[in-house]
């Protein structure tokens, strides 16, 4: 039987300080100040460090992961030639690559503190090769990551020969959530056609929906209102959710106020990648050019649950990344302008709390009661962990620590100067500051 774990001394999103957390028997057992110590049970001491809820990827094609430069290297960096690359891939791909691949990310997800991803499986391909590759890869997992499938078409549904037979049978091989790409379809009128097939297929097993929306610069590109409506339709709410949706960017404000409006009453959800739509949106532009990102705070305002995904990492489409999602909120963030201090709290919250919200993940947050997963950061709030990218020092899932790391600390020799430098340190510009 698993020893109790008791984190002392922790600071929380919160702000609260000097918190304890008994983890004990897979949840926490407790959680507030000088708790007493457990007989037997291991006490790390997190310093006044920030303990936060694991970090959550709402939006991954982990599929695709690690696999820059096969068969050869995105020269343009474009949406399309990924696509385009991605097909070419996609018919020398082995079940044994696409697992070694998706486990080596999944390692690099835990020590930076991500426990659960979302990710999209492309099942346009007869074999569903990279389907059975994923629901093994998730089964390997399951004791230290939560893995979400999506069964995304991404040929489009109707565009793409006996796609939707083939996303039926991801589903009944346990895919979890139902996908789609409306604007990639060969119409308007065959993409909304697409979102009301797989609505009502998501609809009558019981099923969450997440589409590809609107993934474009064209402003006449309005999948996300069909969308909406099949939400409220049939009383799917926020079980559905639109991912990308960058044809806002480029929109009327007057029709954005609108749809804004409309998003927030269906009750869906919205998931924005900022690395990624600034990336591969605005390639026809000369200047000035567009973000590329949705509406994230107005979306915010109008009261959607909105999360950032990181969406690539080194694959056809992107060659960076590194499964930071204190990255993803800091471009989030910076994109976005969402730089006052209650902005840049919403965009931790969009990699922690709101993607948990979206997947529907059970007994996540820091309550009695709740999973005792978690992530010790090397920061005293979450506006700091954004800002430095703050180091994972522990990583615990179920009461068990998962990841260690030594904080972050630079040694100088510089002469008169201090031999370290503390990038946390919060005394050094109230004491330059002049007195009034």
């Amino acid at each position: 039987m698993p020893r109790d774990l008791l984190i002392r001394h922790a600071t929380l999103p919160d702000g609260r300080t000097g918190i304890d957390l008994l983890a004990r028997d897979g949840r926490f057992a407790a959680i507030g100040p000088a708790l007493p110590v457990p007989e037997g049970a291991e006490v790390i001491d997190a310093g006044g460090w920030l303990f936060s809820p694991p970090f959550v990827d709402a939006h991954f094609h982990l599929d695709a992961a690690l696999s820059h430069g096969l068969p050869r290297v995105n020269d343009s960096g474009t949406l399309l030639e990924g696509i385009r690359l991605w097909g070419e891939l996609k018919p020398l791909l082995t079940e044994e690559a696409v697992i070694e691949r998706a486990l080596a990310y999944c390692d690099w997800a835990v020590a930076r503190g991500l426990l659960a991803i979302r990710s999209h499986v492309d099942v346009c391909d007869e074999r569903l090769l990279a389907v059975r590759a994923l629901l093994e890869v998730k089964r390997l997992v399951a004791p230290y990551l939560t893995l979400q499938l999506v069964a995304f078409p991404q040929d489009g549904l109707l565009r793409s020969p006996g796609a939707e037979a083939l996303l039926e049978r991801a589903l009944a091989m346990g895919v979890d959530v139902v996908g789609g790409i409306p604007h990639h379809e060969r119409t308007a009128a065959e993409g909304a056609e697409s979102v009301r097939r797989l609505c009502e297929l998501a609809a009558a097993h019981g099923l969450r929906v997440d589409m590809h929306c609107d993934e474009t610069d064209d402003p006449a590109s309005r999948h996300v209102e069909t969308l909406a409506y099949q939400a409220q339709r049939l009383k799917l709410h926020d079980r559905v959710t639109g991912s990308h949706l960058t044809s806002m960017h480029s929109m009327d404000n007057a029709y954005a106020a609108k749809l804004v409006a409309l998003v927030a009453a269906s009750g869906m959800n919205a998931i924005a990648n900022p690395l990624i739509n600034i990336t591969l949106q605005g390639r026809y532009d000369t200047y000035p050019r567009r973000r590329g990102m949705t509406r994230v705070p107005e979306l915010m305002d109008a009261g959607v649950t909105v999360a950032f995904g990181h969406d690539c990492v080194m694959d056809p489409w992107y060659a960076l990344g590194s499964a930071d999602m204190l990255e993803v909120a800091s471009m989030g963030l910076h994109v976005a302008q969402m730089t006052g201090q209650a902005a840049q709290r919403r965009c931790f919250d969009a990699v922690t709390t709101n993607p948990a919200r979206i997947l529907g993940l059970e007994g996540y947050g820091l309550e009695a009661g709740c999973r005792a997963d978690g992530v010790l950061l090397q920061a005293r709030t979450p506006q700091e962990a954004i800002r430095l990218r703050a180091a994972r020092l522990l990583v615990v899932r179920g009461g068990t620590v998962m990841s260690r790391s030594a904080p972050a600390l630079a040694q100088l020799a510089l002469p008169g100067r201090p031999s370290s430098v503390d990038f946390t340190r919060q005394d050094v510009a109230a004491a330059q500051t002049p007195p009034r």
